[in-house]
């Protein structure tokens, strides 16, 4: 037999060779072991630092920028480009919770690092997302239902005399009493919905910050200084629009904004702190930033879809306006574009 003969004999048995060896190369890549290479404590302190200020900025700016611009003429909520904005920042939360957060969830439940039974024989990164969505979804019907039946209780029926001034002042009265409850649900609404958006949010800044202060490889956190900061900037407007939706009073906004902008660079101080003896690839560390991660991607993609794009875009005033739809389509896909590329640069 020719040896032209034997070759599809050899490379059939070469890739047998390889089926059967292909689980061992991939569990000796698997490491839980903390890699060391391209360490230096000094530099990575130097990045650190510049992160923190660096983050600290382009978070303030990012969420501010739609509280002081909310009293211009042209970005009130009944004009146009308000809705364009919106369905940006939009964008710019759904591919967090996908792109960003989501991934991160996944590879620190399926770590080699954590035994099989039970993170292996069961899907727990959409489980706890999906609970987290649902678990949402429950506490704002729950507190707007509850807002709405405070309001028919408060509400005070119409004596006998008024009824005898005439129909038209009873009705006047009633339309009255009815566009502010009406009022009233959309600003309680609104307010839930910061409040829960902002806690997605900053369940994932803590993760991240503690995950960048407590690496010791410049070449890790370089690339980390720029993306994180587009990052926060990013999610900072998403935020500030709704905050804004929201009226809180000026103490309760303030309060918001910090707590926005300092949780980042509070993380990256911790992580700072505790660079020393943090081990990312531990099963504690593993599970802790899985389970958060995971719960904050389902809150964010859920406020995302229902409480942003869904109530814009089945708005009458969008609906009847097919320019105004097709920009909204284009600034909800540039939002999601601008952070996709943000995870291929960043890694984030």
């Amino acid at each position: 037999m020719s040896k032209l003969q034997f070759y599809p004999y050899r490379i059939l048995t070469i890739s047998s060779l390889l089926i059967l060896f292909q689980p061992l190369l991939v569990s000796s890549l698997c490491t839980c072991e903390t890699q060391h290479k391209d360490q230096n404590a000094s530099q990575a302190v130097t990045y650190k630092l510049v992160a923190i200020a660096s983050i600290l900025v382009s978070s303030a700016i990012g969420v501010c920028l739609p509280l002081l611009l909310k009293n211009v003429p042209a970005l009130r909520p009944e004009k146009a480009i308000y809705f364009l904005i919106k369905a940006f920042a939009a964008g710019v939360i759904l591919a967090t919770g996908f792109l960003h957060i989501l991934p991160d969830a996944y590879d620190s439940l399926k770590s080699p690092c954590l035994s099989e039974n039970p993170w292996g024989g069961f899907p727990f990164t959409g489980f706890i997302a999906m609970m987290a969505a649902i678990l949402t979804l429950m506490m704002e019907a729950f507190a707007t239902g509850y807002h709405r039946r405070s309001e028919l209780r408060k509400a005070q029926p119409v004596n006998g005399d008024e009824e005898s001034d005439g129909d038209h002042a009873g009705h006047v009265h009633g339309s009255a009493f009815v566009l502010e409850r009406s009022n009233s649900s959309d600003l309680i609404r609104h307010r839930v919905v910061s409040q829960v958006l902002e806690l997605g949010i900053v369940v994932h800044s803590v993760i991240i910050g503690i995950s960048l202060g407590a690496s010791e490889s410049p070449k890790t956190i370089k690339p980390l200084v720029a993306a994180l900061s587009f990052h926060q900037f990013f999610e900072g407007m998403g935020l500030g629009g709704c905050i804004s939706q929201a009226k809180y009073k000026i103490k309760a906004t303030i309060i918001m904004v910090l707590f926005f902008s300092l949780t980042t660079p509070t993380g990256i101080a911790v992580g700072l702190g505790i660079s020393k003896i943090y081990d990312e690839n531990s099963p504690t560390a593993l599970i802790v930033q899985g389970v958060l991660n995971s719960a904050s991607a389902g809150i964010l993609i859920y406020m995302a879809l229902v409480d942003l794009l869904a109530t814009d875009f089945m708005n009458p005033k969008m609906q009847s306006n097919v320019r105004l739809q097709l920009g909204a389509y284009a600034t909800l896909l540039l939002g999601a574009a601008s952070m996709s590329v943000l995870a291929k640069w960043g890694g984030i």
